[in-house]
């Protein structure tokens, strides 16, 4: 007879859980962080967008400058038309 001890099979099985629910805990947390960085992402996102919207209701000024132009005299046409 061995004298080696065989591990029992529901030893391997509880060492397998237990990895396997590390494993499980581990992708969780990734995925919570993932999560939260995507909210923060989006959050920024809209915040820059909001403080680059124009304000509603503002006033804008514009300023040109006007030419003055010289008006020209009327002047006085005298058609003369012959009767046949």
């Amino acid at each position: 007879m061995s004298t080696e001890a065989r591990p029992n099979p529901r030893t391997r099985q509880r060492a397998r859980e237990r990895r396997s629910a590390k494993r499980r805990r581990a992708f969780v947390w990734t995925a919570r962080i993932a999560a939260l960085l995507v909210a923060f992402l989006v959050g920024l996102a809209v915040g820059r967008a909001v403080e680059q919207a124009p304000r509603p209701g503002g006033s804008q000024t514009l300023v040109r400058t006007l030419q003055p132009t010289t008006l020209t005299p009327p002047e006085t046409v005298t058609v003369t038309v012959s009767n046949p």
